[in-house]
Parts: C-alpha cells; structure tokens; sequence
C-alpha cells in the first residue's frame, strides 16, 4: 500500500513538472544579460514617431555600452529565467501608443526585467546597474 501511495505522488509530481514545461512553450525564452524591444515599422512622415524613435535609439546606445545586448522579441509572450531558476512571466498587451510600441525591457540574469521609461534618462539604468 505504502509503494502504491509513492508511486502516485511521484507520477503527480512528474505530471506536474510536464505541464509546467508546456505552458512556458509558448514563451520567448529569455536567459541572457539583453534588452527587449518589439518589432516595430516606423511609420513614414511620423514627426512623434521619429522622436520616440530618437529616444529609445539614445537608451539602446547607453545600454550597449554596458555590454547589454539586443533581443527582438519574438511574440508578446516573454520568460525572463534568472540565474538562481526564478522564472518572471511578462505578457506584451497591445501597444496603444508609439510610447509603448517602442518599449524596452532591459534584463540582467542576476536580477528581475526593467521596463525602460522612455520620458526619463539613463538614472534608472544606473540605479538597475547598481
């Protein structure tokens, strides 16, 4: 009785791990020191466009510097995986502005995603370095 009891809390626990592994399937898979922004087409003509776009190419520089590298995301389901196996879900809605559209989430393994905001400088990259 005590085996049957044992056998089914280990196939629970490996059901359990299996179906953890299919609904990060989906996820963009993300382990790397990188920086995240969307696929975006710029809009030709776009006067607010190509300033947002002046922008976050100025973060992108700055990011570089610091040996961060570019990762166009693959779809709007990201898993960021920390080194000590901490895994942050972040699911991408629809961008509703070109603010948003031109997001970017800086990730170091070491720490948890940084959502870049646009409208401030490079402090809060700072302060995520420290």
């Amino acid at each position: 009785m005590r085996y049957f009891f044992l056998s089914i809390l280990l196939l629970a626990a490996c059901n359990n791990a299996s179906r953890d592994q299919q609904s990060t399937g989906n996820y963009d898979l993300i382990t790397q020191k990188v920086y995240v922004l969307r696929n975006v087409k710029p809009a030709a003509g776009d006067t607010a466009a190509a300033a947002v776009q002046q922008k976050q190419q100025e973060m992108i520089t700055y990011l570089e510097q610091h040996q961060f590298t570019r990762h166009v995301a693959a779809g709007d389901s990201l898993l960021f995986r920390r080194t000590n196996g901490q895994e942050v879900p972040i699911e991408l809605t629809a961008p509703q502005d070109t603010w948003e559209a031109h997001t970017l989430i800086v990730f170091d393994p070491q720490k948890n995603p940084l959502f870049i905001n646009l409208h401030k400088g490079t402090e809060q990259i700072d302060q995520y370095l420290k």
